[in-house]
């Protein structure tokens, strides 16, 4: 008896232990962001680069992120900054080609910056598309400005990632000029537009935090995902009772999504980082490296606007440095890279494989379908009715096995669902035309348009608003996008 009331009590204390660590760490991380957002407005008001060298920007910056790395992580934190130190010597000693692959399971930012860095100086100009010669870096990194970009305060914790040429940028004090190429291909700063406040932007994220995380601590625990697999619960609901819940248990599961992202995104803005320029109004926009957009998530209508507008920075890493580079299956391939740079856990890549099924199927019905309920207006609202249902039920299916991480509950859950649209999303692929992809034809033409058009050395074109590279590359995929719908009409 004495020996399993030791067990018991080991395993009390094991868990309690868990529980509190687990607790210190979101203090921990809240408060370092805290501490990120007051830092960020006195980086901004003390060290802008009106006022100070983008050399102490670059040293401030990146001290005060090692610091907070070492509040939130202790000495672990050392092993990102070897780690990162490491990797910039690889770099420089036998050259990013030869890293491509290994450094894309280390960091965004490292793989990001590698990838701009091989398009900049180790491939031809017209082997590049637009977006990737408007991110392309031509000089290799100082040390400084390395591990100012992977460790700066305002994003170690939380992100968002950000091109490398737009951080340089906004260090560097460019963030509002326009400009112009002279000769040689040198950008003239002809005039520089008033900096806009970003005190407004960062309020209204700040709103959206609280409200975000009054509903994870109020709501979200009262909903938990795991009640979907209970036993009392698949003995007893209905159908329409376990799809509703399924839904509004994931649904309660985002908010600390939105409060973490939307920090982040608010403690960038505090600090001057973020301007994409103005709207069709007027209005400044400070969404150059947000990271989601609430609206467009919870009323989304198909797979891909949902990914879309989830986790930006992060599918647009996934796009540029593995489904645009890969020459086969892009999107078996991206899906499997997001599952590998999540973690280890069995759910990630259930969700993953299961989203690479989801994403396939939708894409087809999508194409065989949705031209036949453009008109009349009130055919498109019940297409996008239903769409919307269907959607956010498929991605809340999908999702379940990233939240439950092991892989028992998740066959659970699967196995309580019947695998249902796991077979419908397979039926559909195989009784539905499925379209080839674009993107050889995209990639083609993006070389064309590249050719016809004057860029700078950064990409921009001639004569054009410079505010950001991401800015500019965004122009030019809109272009692009009005061509091919006029080739499609």
């Amino acid at each position: 008896m004495s020996g399993v009331r030791s067990g018991l009590i080991f395993c009390k204390t094991t868990t309690l232990k868990w529980m509190f660590t687990k607790i210190q760490n979101s203090v921990n991380f809240v408060v370092c962001q805290v501490f990120a957002l007051l830092a960020a407005i006195w980086f901004r008001t003390y060290l802008h680069s009106s006022k100070t060298s983008s050399f102490i920007r670059h040293v401030v910056a990146t001290l005060l992120g090692l610091y907070l790395a070492l509040f939130c992580f202790g000495w672990y934190a050392l092993h990102f900054l070897v780690q990162s130190g490491i990797s910039y010597c690889i770099m420089i000693i036998i050259g990013v080609e030869n890293m491509h692959n290994p450094m894309m399971i280390i960091t965004q930012k490292i793989t990001s910056l590698a990838c701009e860095i091989h398009d900049g100086m180790f491939r031809k100009d017209e082997e590049l598309t637009p977006s990737q010669r408007g991110l392309a870096v031509r000089r290799m990194p100082s040390l400084l400005e390395y591990l100012s970009y992977n460790c700066n305060f305002m994003g170690i914790l939380a992100g968002p990632l950000c091109s490398y040429k737009d951080y340089i940028t906004f260090i560097e004090g460019r963030s509002y000029h326009v400009t112009q190429s002279g000769e040689h291909g040198k950008e003239e700063i002809q005039y520089e537009k008033t900096e806009p406040s970003p005190n407004m932007a960062v309020i209204q994220k700040l709103l959206v935090c609280g409200l975000s995380l009054l509903f994870h601590l109020t709501v979200s625990k009262t909903l938990p995902v795991e009640y979907n697999i209970d036993e009392h619960f698949q003995a007893t609901a209905s159908w329409p009772t376990k799809v509703i819940y399924l839904y509004v248990s994931l649904l309660a599961a985002r908010p600390k999504y939105y409060f973490a992202w939307t920090l982040a995104d608010a403690i960038n803005n505090a600090a001057g980082f973020g301007f994409r320029g103005y709207d069709k109004n007027g209005a400044a926009r400070w969404d150059l490296i947000s990271n989601l957009r609430i609206q467009q998530i919870e009323m989304s209508t198909s797979f891909k606007m949902f990914l879309d507008n989830w986790n930006i920075q992060t599918a647009l890493w996934l796009k540029r440095v593995c489904y645009e580079r890969t020459s086969s299956s892009p999107t078996i391939q991206t899906f499997i890279l997001s599952a590998i740079w999540h973690g280890v856990y069995p759910g990630y890549y259930l969700t993953f494989l299961t989203g690479v099924v989801m994403t396939l199927a939708a894409r087809a019905v999508r194409n065989n379908f949705r031209h036949h309920f453009i008109e009349p207006p009130q055919l498109k609202l019940l297409y996008d009715v239903i769409t919307w249902i269907a959607t956010q039920i498929a991605i809340s299916y999908t999702v379940v096995p990233f939240v439950l991480l092991s892989i028992k509950p998740s066959f659970m859950f699967y196995s309580s669902w019947y695998y249902s649209l796991h077979s419908a999303g397979i039926l559909v692929l195989l009784l539905l035309p499925v379209k080839k992809t674009q993107r050889g034809k995209n990639t083609h033409e993006n070389v064309q348009l590249s050719r016809s058009k004057k860029f700078d050395e950064r990409g921009n074109s001639l004569g054009q608003n410079s505010f950001s590279t991401t800015n500019n590359v965004c122009n030019q995929n809109q272009e692009l996008a009005s061509r091919h719908s006029s080739l499609k009409q």
